[in-house]
């Protein structure tokens, strides 16, 4: 029996649509994973949501002339429209303000507490002078006082890694309007983080699977932690289940920390939607099942180390000790696995700076899978990587029109207009089956890269079997073959076995397409099942509404495996699979993204 697998992607933040670049990180390499491990027999649970608490809503919110409540519902269901549109198979994406979110976020919250890893503190906490309201860490940035760096956040300096406060900034700047913040003291409920450093360190060094970017990263900030907050002083957000905290106006849980609460909410709320309100325990304290974190590199710090230590806490795990709370002995995640930032011309995709494409506007013109296929194949998996039109263009034209393509409407066709069907091979030679055997290898050699998260290298191994296929028809030419048919067959059924076997390992890239080339080989049903937009009403607040992610992803009939193709078959002429782009596209950009000339 396969481990139940865990996908924990993270959580987009509801105060706009998302871009490109979000989806690199957290998205699409946390979907092909999913479909890989349940094509492979795993069950899994793929769960995420958009994380709607904090100042940064209130801002947008005042910024739209809106409640903060009525923005996190906008952007809800515009980033669930987008998320669906590209095709990514949440089991449940959720959203933070539900009362079951509220529920297993303070029901964490104390067992942390009752172990004693919460303690409160007096810090000095930013005021905006015009407003009064709080600032949120990161949205102060500074000079790093340990580094240097000019654009250091209040939470940390991206460029030495380590922990900050807000006070800590060298010439501390408000990045919603510019203003010198003012600090007060207040006081707050920390997480005492150096109770971990111990118990973290020795569960970072079994996890040498890890990216090593996201490894030496995280083991090198262990031994400088220091107490974090977890409480705020504003009103939007989840309450503190404390005499003297609970009914107090601006005191809430700090967004970073009832968000990466999400994944354990969002696996409770899919269980109570399924009928089974115990079966995200299969996921969470199985010892078997393995849990993966799919996010970009600025969330490292989160899933890596602070993440885990609530886990410990929770579980009575840390270096004070302690008993598992009320969900009894979580587990830790398995992997944490981090992109880095998709920039465009250099630049982090950026809203405020203008360097965005939105997912949406992409979706409307060039479809899901042609993004896909170049997130995973030319994205930032190991490294900071540039978005260019031209590199999307040629992608698109050259791998996915040109070869794939190409294969697929080719061989289909011959074999449509010659036999109507998919014909016995009754000729077979050596050349067909060493095609059939390289296809074959192939399911090995690229479930290995998926299972690693290596997404360039899996993509790359699938199109080499594609290489091959249109190599093995240029070299045996069956269109010449009208004195031979049954030779002509045999090289038609080989083609379309290769057309068949790339189909599944391209399956996890483009479920879109897959499922069109299952049904132009003939065959019925769910190929690739897609992700359903659900409105669902509130497990606990009855009166509120909001659309779910979900989907039926047990029916497909998508297996990670060679099956012989079905002769006989009825076969009709092929559409074609991709459209080629205009070249000039990459030397100009759409109407809506254009590339602007650098003077």
């Amino acid at each position: 029996m396969n481990a139940p697998v865990l996908t924990a992607v993270a959580w987009p933040y509801a105060n706009g649509p998302r871009h490109i670049g979000h989806v690199s990180g957290f998205g699409v390499p946390s979907d092909v994973f999913s479909r890989y491990m349940r094509m492979a027999g795993h069950r899994v649970l793929m769960v995420s949501g958009t994380d709607e608490h904090g100042t940064p809503i209130s801002v947008q919110a005042d910024n739209e002339g809106m409640s903060a409540r009525e923005l996190a519902d906008k952007y809800n269901r515009v980033i669930a429209n987008d998320l669906q549109g590209l095709g990514l198979s949440y089991d449940l994406f959720t959203r933070t303000t539900t009362g079951n979110h509220y529920k297993v976020t303070q029901d964490l919250f104390m067992g942390l507490y009752n172990n004693g890893y919460v303690i409160p503190q007096t810090q000095m906490g930013a005021i905006s002078p015009s407003t009064g309201r709080t600032l949120p860490d990161r949205y102060i940035e500074g000079t790093c006082p340990i580094c240097g760096y000019d654009g250091a956040r209040g939470d940390q300096c991206d460029n030495c890694g380590n922990q900050l406060d807000p006070a800590d900034l060298i010439n501390p700047k408000s990045r919603i309007n510019g203003e010198t913040p003012k600090f007060i003291e207040t006081e707050h409920l920390f997480l005492d983080l150096p109770a971990f450093a111990e118990s973290l360190g020795k569960w970072l060094s079994t996890r040498d699977e890890w990216r090593p970017n996201v490894l030496k990263f995280s083991q090198n900030l262990v031994n400088d932690l220091r107490p974090r907050a977890i409480t705020r002083d504003l009103d939007w957000g989840v309450p503190v289940p404390l005499d003297g905290w609970r009914d107090a106006p601006m005191k809430r849980f700090y967004v970073w920390f009832d968000a990466v609460i999400g994944y354990l909410s969002a696996s409770v709320e899919w269980a109570r939607r399924s009928g089974d309100p115990d079966a995200w325990q299969e996921f969470w304290t199985d010892p078997a099942a393995q849990g993966y974190y799919f996010m970009g590199k600025d969330n490292i710090v989160f899933h890596s180390l602070i993440w885990p230590s609530l886990l410990l806490g929770q579980n009575g795990a840390g270096d004070k000790g302690g008993e598992p709370g009320v969900f009894g002995t979580l587990n830790l995640p398995t992997e944490v696995v981090s992109s880095e930032f998709l920039k465009m011309s250099g630049s982090k995709f950026s809203t405020s700076r203008g360097t965005v494409i939105y997912v949406n506007d992409f979706l409307r013109e060039f479809g899901p899978d042609a993004l896909r296929y170049f997130i995973s194949v030319a994205g930032p998996e190991n490294q900071d990587t540039d978005f260019t039109w031209d590199e999307f263009v040629r992608r698109t034209n050259f791998e996915l029109a040109n070869e794939w393509g190409n294969l697929v409407n080719r061989s289909i066709s011959m074999a449509a207009k010659n036999n109507g069907a998919v014909p016995a091979p009754n000729k077979p030679t050596e050349a067909d089956a060493e095609l059939k055997a390289l296809s074959a290898k192939a399911f090995e050699v690229v479930g290995a890269h998926l299972r690693r998260s290596r997404f360039k290298q899996a993509s790359t191994e699938a199109m080499r079997v594609v290489s091959a296929a249109n190599k093995y028809l240029s070299d045996q030419e069956p269109w010449k073959l009208k004195d031979d048919p049954e030779r002509r067959d045999s090289v038609l059924h080989t083609a379309l076995q290769v057309v068949q076997d790339a189909n599944t390992l391209l399956t996890p890239f483009l479920p879109h397409s897959a499922q069109k080339v299952h049904e132009l080989l003939g065959a019925e049903g769910v190929w690739a099942a897609q992700p359903q937009l659900t409105e669902v009403t509130d497990l606990d607040v009855p009166e509120r509404e909001y659309p779910v992610l979900t989907g039926d992803y047990a029916g497909e009939q998508a297996k990670w495996e060679s099956t012989p193709i079905e002769v006989g078959r009825p076969l009709g002429k092929p559409t074609p699979l991709f459209a080629k782009l205009d070249p000039k596209l990459g030397e100009t950009g759409p109407d809506w993204a254009p590339i602007t000339p650098v003077e």
